[in-house]
């Protein structure tokens, strides 16, 4: 069930097709003169011309582990890109005891045709042989650095109660990878510098809101998916704490929800959404109403969530494109105003959202 909403009828919105033929697009990036990027999980980054033109591969895309759910997955262009030309990206790095999420930067060519100046700039530690829970959702702040929510790994959850490892965490970076001063954990001995929160599972969704802060979504196990706002030094509970049960039923820990010190989410789903990217409405192409809603993909049930907030309560959810019929993983809001969904399949759509039915 929703935590503190309601659910309501969608209002009328329809979708256009602006790119196909992508194969398990995973991130989406604004470019220039209504360019964007798109990355595909098995280890392509494609430029998408304004008029819907998929362009080939870039050339320089580091090797990337693409198994299970790992691959090639978000990407940003940073916020003076058009001065420096920088994108940031996350993947599945490969490496000794298996892989790990790492972030690099790198120059978009003038010809947008390669990669340059490719540099890895944070590895998640430890490296883990899994398929599952890279996590890889990035989110610039303000001041140019960089969140990125790491996931657990699966096999090694209980990791994301403990310090010393960057699994189950939101870390926060600047540009190069240098930790960022301001980290809660600076200084503390047994403490790795990167993190900012933890307690995580499987982030697969983040923003920065209208507050200027860090609004994430990730994926429970069997239900308590959740929609969290992670703060500095933050405990948000997994697997202490959880809304989930295990998979094919039965508690995990002592099935408990609640625990001093640890954060509730702002809301849980259960039945699970798998909750993917998500994005605040500031535009006012869909008029006023919409303002201010943040919208939510839904991988398992494959509609877009428009929640609408009453500061980080959250007062019901509406469904929309219930008949869409197609995995949502990413979910922007384009310099022109308009939102951008990327579906998640073999053959992978770039939709535009249109205002009306």
């Amino acid at each position: 069930m929703l935590v503190g909403t309601a659910q309501a009828q969608s209002p009328a919105v329809s979708t256009e097709v602006v790119a196909q033929g992508l194969q398990n697009p995973w991130g989406l990036a604004f470019l220039d003169e209504g360019r964007m990027l798109v990355t595909e999980r098995p280890g392509r980054m494609r430029v998408v011309e304004a008029d819907g033109r998929v362009g080939d591969p870039l050339r320089g895309v580091p090797e990337v582990d693409a198994v299970g759910q790992g691959g090639l997955l978000d990407v940003v262009a940073d916020r003076d890109f058009a001065r420096n030309r920088t994108l940031h990206f996350c993947y599945s790095e490969p490496g000794l005891g298996g892989n790990s999420t790492a972030l690099a930067s790198a120059r978009l060519s003038a010809d947008r045709a390669a990669l340059e100046d490719v540099r890895v700039v944070f590895s998640q530690k430890p490296k883990v042989a899994s398929r599952l829970h890279f996590g890889c959702r990035i989110a610039q702040a303000g001041d140019g650095s960089l969140f990125l929510g790491l996931g657990d790994r699966y096999s090694r959850m209980a990791d994301a109660q403990t310090l010393d490892n960057h699994l189950g965490k939101v870390v926060r970076v600047r540009p190069d990878g240098s930790a960022h001063p301001d980290n809660p954990f600076v200084g503390r001995a047994g403490a790795l510098p990167e993190i900012w929160s933890f307690g995580h599972r499987n982030v697969q969704g983040a923003t920065i809101g209208p507050d200027g802060a860090l609004w994430i979504t990730e994926h429970g196990p069997q239900g308590g998916d959740e929609l969290n706002r992670p703060g500095a030094g933050r405990n948000h509970g997994w697997p202490v704490i959880t809304y989930g049960e295990n998979y094919g039923g039965g508690p995990i820990g002592k099935g408990i929800t609640r625990q001093d010190g640890m954060e509730q989410p702002l809301l849980h789903w259960t039945p699970s959404i798998a909750p993917a990217g998500m994005a605040f409405v500031t535009s006012e192409r869909y008029g006023p109403e919409w303002q201010g809603r943040l919208l939510v993909g839904s991988l398992k049930f494959r509609y877009l969530a428009r929640l609408t907030l009453d500061g980080t309560r959250v007062l019901r959810e509406e469904k929309l494109l219930p008949d869409l019929g197609q995995r949502v993983r990413d979910v922007r809001q384009g310099p022109d105003g308009f939102i951008y969904l990327l579906t998640d399949a073999r053959n992978g759509q770039l939709l535009r959202l249109q205002p009306g039915g």
